[in-house]
């Protein structure tokens, strides 16, 4: 799957934002697991974007940090660019994120992490990428997209999530070393039928037991856009959960002015 800043930082993601089309001539295609995803792949995401991003981390005791973002996407064609900015808490502030996600099959992302405190900017090796990004329950792997020619898709069933028809798909890595870097070794995705929207997933990690839940709470349409304003994603060991974060997109701007050379290291480490 592909996408910009907005569906990349939550997730799958792929995720979060789509342009709806008819549920009757969604239905009526008669698709396969492969082409649901590329549906979900090829949509609008109203690039370039603009989006602050809340992001609530809450511990196995409920204890709850809060993190303020700013994310930046632009597609540049074949391939997709995001920046993110922490804006606090002031620990973290300038802390900043660059992606280089490539659509060319086989091609491994880039990506630069920048500690200001450090003023140290650490490239992100491919088999570092299934480790959690900034303590939260989401891995350097799930913010870059996920190249459609390495997985198999099988299309389950037909069901309902929050009163809306989805699609539920399997998604299998086709490689060891997919596995080991994005860390599932198994994916169930839910994808609703009116506007190709990926609502809820849960993932296998390959640490054994663990499990990902991912479940967009809250989705909106703003200027002709989908995207998911409330973002759960839960890492649970069985019953007991482990760690959640919570994702809440506002201030969320599309089709803004922003030129792709302001997606770079230099830019990152110089900071907003």
């Amino acid at each position: 799957m592909r996408g910009g800043a907005v569906r990349t930082l939550w997730v799958a993601i792929a995720l979060a934002a789509t342009l709806a089309l008819p549920a009757t001539i969604v239905v009526a295609e008669n698709l396969t697991a492969r082409e649901i995803m590329e549906r979900v792949e090829d949509r609008d995401e109203g690039n370039p974007s603009i989006v602050d991003v809340e992001m609530t981390l809450i511990d196995k005791s409920g204890k709850k940090r809060l993190r303020e973002i700013r994310a930046f996407g632009i597609d540049r064609g074949e391939d997709e660019l995001q920046l993110l900015f922490y804006l606090s808490p002031a620990d973290l502030e300038d802390t900043g994120f660059l992606t280089y996600d490539y659509d060319e099959s086989g091609k491994d992302d880039d990506q630069w992490l920048y500690l200001p405190a450090l003023r140290k900017t650490k490239r992100i090796a491919s088999s570092d990428r299934s480790g959690s990004f900034m303590g939260s329950d989401f891995s350097y792997a799930d913010l870059t997209s996920r190249d459609l020619d390495q997985y198999d898709y099988t299309l389950m069933k037909e069901t309902e999530v929050g009163g809306f028809k989805v699609w539920q798909i399997e998604s299998i890595p086709r490689t060891k070393k997919e596995i080991k870097e994005t860390g599932y070794t198994k994916s169930i995705l839910f994808v609703r039928q009116d506007n190709y929207v990926v609502v809820r997933s849960v993932g296998w990690l390959k640490r054994a037991g663990r499990l990902k839940y991912m479940e967009i709470k809250t989705l909106e349409q703003i200027d002709g856009i989908w995207i998911g304003t409330e973002i759960h994603m839960t890492t649970k060991k069985g019953k007991k959960t482990l760690h959640k974060t919570i994702l809440r997109n506002r201030n969320i701007r599309f089709r803004q002015d922003l030129d792709e050379d302001f997606f770079t290291v230099r830019q990152m480490e110089k900071g907003l």
